[in-house]
């Protein structure tokens, strides 16, 4: 990146990434500890993506608060009146980047009221960092905060997936790794809160979620897995609490060769010579897919701008069609980026993107590339966040043998509607 500024940006930030996390917990109550408009901002764009009710509160410092407040009484304040009317299980206090100039101690607020309330604080400055960096802060916060530290070993096994997995993806995995006989957990689960089910009323607080007597509980799992390079840290995290746990981790679940070891790691853990057979039937079918669609994505160029965790997940599946990624853009750092064969990767927006669109590039990004696509006549496909224009985002599923099969033939046939409208 050597642009001194942002044109048409890609990078959300951490403070967001963090209220994801705390929405997948059972009864929570995610506090942005900032101005109004941070939260807001917030909680109108994930209220779009998900065509749903966003729970979460603001501390709402303001400039004048800001100078004479040491922090301890906004939140204080926040927290007292948010509780006269609901009862959260958990607060999500996590800190912007106005609250966290100025240095407030949110720790010590945390520990004054914890005698009250069960309270999880992440630090989170959004001059920092992105999406991915400031959800793994606040997943890190709810392990080293609330698990209890044991030796016992049940016979469970708890997952950590990555921030740009849709909740059917997180539903997916658990009854996965459900058909291998474990009992399992997501942290966070958002498969229960943001999935779109119909709730009650609309919720001042998460809907559903892992619940936090889980939560607590999760030390005594056999295995952790995680799923996305952003992630790992969140595992080791949690294998500290009991050094008899397993940490096993797998950088993407997309495509057949990602998936093979998916189902050979749980054959292993679990002791079982095959996966169940409806399992095998979809690696044949995805094997087929990536038969039919090779002649259509085969060394079709494909630029995608998203998250790093997701662009190695979406490109591990479309090269394995025979595409060629053109170029890859993010918005943040990540180690993810350096098994993807490409000639152009770049940490940077969207106005890095359009350099290398024409009408024979396939665009794989967030609904803001929309613009981008029309004006250089290229195919846009959308995943990632946000995705205001259709309807159904949190019931995708690109990962394993199945959202594999899916996501190569819905690219495949954006390709061939192409080509038949011009």
């Amino acid at each position: 990146m050597t642009k001194p500024l942002e044109v048409n940006p890609l990078k959300l930030s951490q403070p967001m990434g963090a209220l994801i996390a705390f929405l997948g917990v059972k009864n929570s109550m995610p506090l942005m500890h900032g101005a109004q408009g941070c939260a807001s901002f917030s909680k109108v764009f994930f209220t779009r993506h998900f065509n749903d009710p966003i729970a979460i509160q603001t501390t709402a410092v303001n400039d004048i608060t800001a100078v004479i407040d040491g922090g301890d009484y906004s939140i204080s304040e926040a927290v007292k009146n948010i509780t006269l009317k609901v009862k959260p299980e958990l607060i999500g206090l996590f800190t912007t980047g106005l609250t966290e100039t100025k240095g407030d101690d949110i720790k010590g607020v945390a520990s004054l009221l914890k005698d009250e309330h069960t309270i999880v604080y992440a630090h989170t400055p959004d001059f920092e960092g992105g999406l991915e960096s400031g959800y793994t802060k606040a997943v890190e916060a709810i392990i080293d905060q609330i698990v209890v530290a044991t030796l016992m070993c049940e016979k469970k096994i708890t997952i950590i997936p990555h921030v740009s997995m849709t909740p059917l993806e997180v539903e997916v995995i658990k009854e996965q790794v459900e058909l291998f006989g474990w009992s399992v957990y997501a942290l966070p689960d958002i498969s229960e809160s943001l999935d779109g089910h119909l709730g009650e009323k609309q919720g001042a607080l998460s809907s559903n979620g892992i619940s936090m007597s889980e939560i607590v509980e999760l030390g005594s799992s056999s295995a952790v897995l995680t799923i996305g390079n952003s992630v790992h840290s969140c595992g080791t995290k949690l294998c500290n609490k009991n050094k008899n746990m397993k940490h096993i981790h797998f950088d993407s679940l997309g495509g057949l060769v990602n998936s093979d070891k998916f189902y050979g790691s749980l054959m292993e853990i679990s002791a079982v010579a095959m996966p169940h057979s409806k399992t095998i039937r979809w690696r044949k079918r995805v094997q087929d897919a990536l038969l039919d669609t090779h002649f259509i994505l085969g060394g079709k160029q494909i630029v995608i701008a998203a998250e790093p965790d997701l662009i190695l997940s979406l490109s591990s599946v479309l090269t394995e069609a025979g595409a060629y990624i053109k170029a890859i853009v993010s918005p943040t750092k990540s180690s993810s980026l350096d098994s993807i064969k490409t000639e152009n990767k770049i940490i940077g927006d969207l106005g890095d993107v359009e350099g290398f669109l024409d009408k024979e590039t396939l665009l794989i990004t967030n609904f803001h590339g929309e613009r981008l696509a029309k004006k250089e006549h290229s195919i846009l496909v959308t995943r990632g966040y946000p995705n205001y224009e259709l309807v159904g985002n949190q019931l995708k599923n690109d990962l394993l043998y199945e959202g594999t099969a899916q996501f190569l033939f819905e690219v495949a046939n954006c390709i061939i509607a192409n080509s038949n409208h011009h």
